[in-house]
């Protein structure tokens, strides 16, 4: 596994100006440690995750399984040994209401569940505040909370801040967390532009 993965905390940078969703993570100590850019003119969602901003070195590879899709399914790939990580798919009816997507693992079996913090916070982010309420996520595989994902507040611009600090186990791969956060970014993201 690539060495970005091997930190607790990240933030990750949805970059404002941009054709394609373009995405920077950030280790704890500010270095950039990832760069994801969305391939663009492509009928299905295809994101691709660097070691850095010259795109020498594709880590993890993000496809959708079929081009329009309510509750689409991500296939997440580590590039370098062509291996499925994981699925991550958006739960489309349930979505409406407060986001939430299933965590499967490279043989499409349940592992967890992220979702929205509570529907009473979705709905007044979706109903009266918008980006003014900040989103945030819990990762839960089985009954144990693995991971957190806070949106910061910002008039412009995109911060996220993913911990995964409280699976002192491991038991979430990093790779699937971080492709949990950049579909974060690129899906529920757009809902609060």
């Amino acid at each position: 596994m690539h060495s970005a993965f091997q930190f607790d905390s990240y933030l990750l940078k949805r970059q404002v100006l941009a054709l394609t969703g373009k995405f920077r993570v950030y280790a704890p100590d500010g270095q950039l440690v990832l760069y994801s850019q969305q391939k663009m003119f492509k009928l299905k969602e295809d994101i691709r995750v660097f070691s850095d901003e010259n795109m020498t070195q594709e880590v993890l590879n993000i496809q959708a399984r079929q081009i329009i899709d309510f509750s689409a399914a991500y296939d997440v790939i580590d590039s370098a040994y062509q291996t499925k990580v994981g699925v991550l798919r958006r739960k489309g009816l349930r979505s409406m209401m407060r986001d939430e997507w299933e965590v499967l693992d490279a043989y499409d079996q349940p592992l967890g569940i992220l979702q929205e913090d509570s529907v009473g916070y979705a709905l007044l982010r979706r109903l009266l505040l918008g980006s003014l309420l900040p989103q945030n996520y819990d990762l839960i595989l089985g009954n144990q909370r693995v991971a957190d994902y806070k949106q910061r507040f910002r008039f412009i611009g995109y911060h996220l801040e993913v911990d995964f600090s409280i699976d002192s186990a491991r038991q979430l791969d990093r790779r699937l967390g971080i492709a949990a956060a950049i579909l974060l970014g690129t899906i529920e993201g757009k809902q609060s532009s």
